[in-house]
């Protein structure tokens, strides 16, 4: 089976080499496990879909949940997926804030209010205009 999975965290001391270090570790990583997603990130929030075998996002997630550079992790979004959004993409990373949520509406849990189309949204969005990967 076939999952999808969306969470939103708060970086640890945010900056360019962090991200490179995770970005890094997740295209090496991710294609032996089948796994394929994005990354949105800014100074103050991760937002991110993961979809591959159910095990490995499970698994996937739980070492997200433990990695000291993220904080406030939360799950916001988990379902089975019938196809992948970002098949050719082991972690597409975007840094366009433009794409969802302001700052204060993260902060006022916009998130955690969303449905998951609205969740979906940038993404799908990204899905759209990073077709290769």
């Amino acid at each position: 089976m076939e999952k999808r999975l969306i969470y939103r965290s708060q970086p640890f001391g945010f900056d360019t080499a962090m991200l490179a270090g995770i970005l890094s570790a997740a295209r090496r990583n991710n294609p032996r496990l089948g796994i394929t997603g994005a990354l949105i990130c800014r100074h103050d929030i991760y937002l991110q879909l993961i979809e591959g075998p159910a095990e490995a996002i499970d698994a996937l997630y739980a070492r997200i949940v433990e990695d000291d550079r993220h904080f406030d992790v939360r799950l916001l979004l988990s379902e089975e997926a019938s196809g992948r959004m970002f098949p050719n993409w082991a972690m597409l990373d975007d840094t366009a804030p433009s794409l969802f949520w302001s700052a204060q509406d993260v902060a006022a849990g916009a998130l955690e209010a969303a449905s998951p189309n609205a969740l979906l949204a940038p993404f799908i969005k990204l899905s759209v205009a990073n077709p290769g990967g």
